[in-house]
């Protein structure tokens, strides 16, 4: 039986039943002793223990190693996870092991030297280190190709260098001491390098109208048969700059321009230069 007290509550009038006794847990459970070895291992112990079982780790950490956002990891499958914050340890020795030793000898010598970068900005850098360590005689075909731009915009070779017909005789035998290429009267003929020009006029041998241009260290330009040439002796021209128009002055028999690459004298083929 129950009463209802003024707050509403109701309280027995008869005695409580009996509670029923709580059961006891038991003390030592299979797993206890490996919980209780879990707690006392710190967060990155117990994290090295998941990777090492799962296989993840040593991926993970390398990942993280490559991509900067960790400077150094160790993840051994096996064993726990291990930090370093040595510079001389890398990403990529880890991911690929030790690595065997190469024997030199003591007296071996490092080449530090770099190759000279050609841009639209500096266009005879090439050109420049050729020269600036050697004559142009002592340089080698495969290096002076290219160095040299070229003297009109259209490249056409109508005439070799070198032994050929003579277009006025007709007979064999006559040397060219420089190439031909097809250029209608008029058309811009540009400096094949940067130099200082050293002949600008009248050429009693046939060249006609001819400007020399020389680069430096033996290596000289010339263009001939022009029709007409806006520089003067002395005067510092620039790769590209226009220099004269192309003609028919001379020892010609139409227009064309006649151009020569001169190397401490002697004329070699251009299109070893250019």
């Amino acid at each position: 039986m129950t009463t209802q007290n003024t707050r509403g509550r109701r309280r027995a009038s008869s005695p409580v039943a009996e509670l029923r006794p709580r059961a006891v847990a038991r003390v030592d459970r299979p797993r206890d002793s490996h919980r209780e070895a879990r707690r006392r291992r710190s967060p990155l112990q117990q994290v090295a223990d998941f990777a090492a079982a799962s296989g993840v780790g040593q991926k993970a950490g390398v990942a993280l190693a490559a991509t900067g956002l960790i400077m150094t990891v160790a993840l051994p499958g096996t064993g726990a996870l291990t930090a370093s914050s040595e510079a001389g340890s890398s990403a990529a020795a880890m991911a690929l092991g030790s690595q065997p030793e190469i024997p030199v000898s003591a007296s071996a010598k490092v080449d530090f030297s770099r190759m000279a970068v050609s841009t639209k900005a500096d266009p005879d850098a090439k050109l420049r280190q050729l020269l600036s360590a050697q004559s142009a005689g002592s340089v080698q075909a495969e290096s002076s190709k290219g160095t040299l731009g070229a003297p009109l915009s259209r490249m056409v070779s109508v005439s070799p260098f070198g032994y050929r017909i003579d277009p006025f005789t007709g007979g064999y035998g006559e040397f060219h001491r420089g190439r031909d290429f097809a250029a209608q009267c008029g058309t811009d003929v540009f400096a094949a390098a940067s130099g200082k020009v050293t002949f600008a006029g009248w050429h009693p041998y046939g060249g006609g109208n001819r400007v020399v241009i020389d680069h430096g260290n033996g290596l000289e330009t010339t263009y001939n048969h022009l029709s007409s040439f806006n520089v003067s002796v002395g005067q510092s021209v620039n790769r590209g700059d226009v220099i004269a128009l192309s003609g028919t002055t001379g020892a010609s028999t139409g227009c064309h321009l006649h151009f020569e690459v001169m190397v401490n004298g002697d004329v070699v083929e251009p299109l070893g230069w250019l």
